[in-house]
């Protein structure tokens, strides 16, 4: 620093309280504050929350609500080296104070009269009103500043002599004060220039993008799926398809705390013709075919407590909304950006039913409590499906429903265990692994395969170990009775389990590699149900293996290769393994 900013800190209380208002000053020009956006978010972003890679902003996962307000500015988007600015906002961030205009030096607790400071202190409060100093009324006046924070801090000084000037009490301004000020302009001119131009920058890409925003409370994020995908088996006659899926979320915040979802689902994919669910692909999931606009979800989160969360879904809500799933890197929420299928997401136990509802979850220390009731609310009629309708059978009470509580256990972030119960009733013609929509989207299909309504009670264990970011192993077992009314038979006893390792970042930043096998639901005791021959043709179990890669093109486009081979498609003996191969694009915006 020069001998001239040296002797003018030495001889002028003006630019003595420039150099140390840096700290505190209010008023600072180069402060530009903008709404800032707290995470998913995933939800990225509240919707999709796979740990890795870009948060696909619309599948149903919250791990918080999203306080939603305008988008904060980036200095970088006008190409400029911000450092020095970024540098400045640091630091007046850390001295804005929340309280009011220090009116005496003697408010600051740290500055005493011995100070060899103090008389300069006292004439900038009194006569110039520039110090304001840090929220808990002290001053720091040893912490040491660069040549930006001194600029910074001469222009606020700068900024408040000329409000004395225009105000008429031009008299309380020194002459020589003002000749010092000048020096001052001068020695940091080029500094002062750089800082008011950035700013300026700032404040007007701040004032296009407030005209320009889609809303103040509602962020706009959407995801689509461009998908080739064949299957191959011997016999099979299925053909290479082009299919798509588009999902547009709108997230609404009314507190900054509180989360309103509305999803608009459109798409064209459909399940291969193969014996058995098995083969269902996350793209698959939430089409109504013809590519049709429809409501795909419908839902409102809000906080209870300090860290609980209450989850009210209106429509399509599904129990891994709110619960917990200890799936480690491979849930992807039906999102693109996960595994290919949905069996390897996680557990089938949180596809047992979905819809109308509420879910609550509330952490107990290492604990998470979740529990929740859901009543169908499928576009099916209420005869066949049991829709939640205002009719007998129907309802929020009356017709097909589940409910389940859970208990996680998560001592930290390495590692994650989930029990869990469901009880649940689906009416005849309903699966039992179908996310409250009818079909089921994982199973050998006896889950619905007589046609009869069911009560089910399932168990289910889920466990994921992740001792870096980017790597995470996981595995589940499930096991569940259903009485299918009006059979004498007894209980069906329906078993799964299987598991997965992914890691992120494989290859390059966001990618994701994966690979899962497992044996997806299926009948367990053919013998009661089917007689002696059962466990002949249909004592065989759905293996399912699948290997994927993810590439992170950009941060907005995806590449997914990856094959899922099906052994013994619906638990038979006499069905051919499917082998299904895709490549699948993602769009995240």
């Amino acid at each position: 620093m020069s001998k001239l900013w040296f002797s003018s800190l030495l001889c002028s209380p003006v630019a003595l309280g420039a150099a140390l208002i840096a700290s505190g000053n209010a008023a600072m020009a180069a402060d530009v504050v903008v709404a800032e956006q707290t995470p998913s978010a995933s939800a990225e972003s509240l919707i999709a929350a796979p740990e890795v890679g870009i948060s696909p902003v619309f599948s149903s996962a919250v791990e918080a609500p999203v306080k939603i307000a305008s988008t904060p500015v980036e200095a970088s988007a006008s190409g400029l080296d911000t450092s020095s600015l970024e540098q400045v906002n640091r630091y007046s961030r850390e001295g804005r104070s929340t309280q009011a205009q220090v009116t005496s030096v003697s408010q600051l607790s740290d500055v005493r009269p011995t100070d060899w400071a103090f008389q300069a202190l006292q004439s900038l409060v009194e006569r110039y009103g520039c110090i304001v100093g840090y929220p808990d009324r002290t001053y720091r006046g040893n912490q040491a500043l660069t040549r930006y924070e001194f600029a910074a801090g001469l222009n606020a000084c700068l900024d408040r002599i000329n409000e004395l000037i225009a105000a008429a009490t031009g008299d309380l301004v020194k002459k020589e004060d003002l000749d010092t000020i000048r020096k001052l302009q001068e020695e940091f001119a080029a500094e002062l220039a750089t800082l008011r131009g950035r700013v300026d920058s700032l404040e007007a890409r701040t004032t296009t993008l407030e005209k320009q925003q889609f809303s103040t409370t509602t962020k706009l994020s959407g995801e689509a799926i461009f998908a080739i995908t064949d299957e191959f088996s011997s016999g099979g006659n299925n053909k290479t398809v082009f299919q798509d899926r588009v999902r547009l979320l709108l997230n609404t915040s009314f507190s900054g705390k509180d989360l309103l979802v509305t999803r608009l689902d459109a798409g064209n994919a459909e399940l291969f013709n193969q014996p058995g669910n098995e083969g269902q692909q996350t793209f698959n999931i939430g089409n109504t075919g013809g590519n049709n606009v429809v409501l795909g979800w419908l839902a409102y989160y809000f906080p209870v407590g300090e860290e609980g969360q209450v989850y009210i879904p209106a429509y399509a809500g599904l129990h891994y909304d709110y619960a917990p799933t200890s799936s480690g890197l491979m849930e992807g929420f039906d999102g693109g950006n996960g595994p290919l299928s949905v069996f390897a997401q996680r557990n089938p136990i949180y596809n047992i039913g979905g819809g109308t509802g509420i879910g609550v979850t509330l952490p107990l220390g290492p604990l998470k409590i979740s529990a929740g009731y859901l009543a169908d609310n499928s576009n099916l009629p209420n005869g066949v499906g049991g829709a939640n309708v205002p009719t007998a059978g129907g309802g929020l009470f009356n017709g097909s429903y589940s409910a389940l509580g859970q208990v996680t256990f998560a001592p930290g972030d390495a590692l994650s265990v989930s029990l869990t119960y469901v009880n649940a009733y689906r009416k005849g013609g309903l699966g039992i692994f179908d996310i409250g929509g009818g079909a089921s989207v994982v199973g050998s299909g006896f889950d619905s395969v007589f046609g009869l309504s069911t009560r089910v009670n399932a168990f289910g264990i889920s466990a994921a170990f992740k001792p870096s970011p980017k790597f995470s192993i996981n595995g589940f077992a499930t096991y569940g009775r259903a009485d299918f009314q009006g059979d004498l038979l007894g209980d069906a006893e329906f078993w799964s389990f299987g598991g997965g390792v992914a890691i992120a970042d494989f290859g390059s930043k966001g990618s994701l590699l994966g690979i899962a096998g497992g044996v997806q639901p299926y009948l367990g005791n053919t013998q009661r149900f089917l007689g002696p021959l059962g466990p002949v043709f249909f004592g065989n179990k759905p293996i399912h293996l699948e290997a994927f890669y993810k590439f992170q093109v950009n941060d907005f486009i995806s590449v997914t290769p990856g094959v899922i081979w099906i052994l013994n498609p619906a638990q038979a003996s006499f069905t051919n393994d499917v082998v299904i191969g895709t490549i699948r694009t993602t769009f995240t915006f």
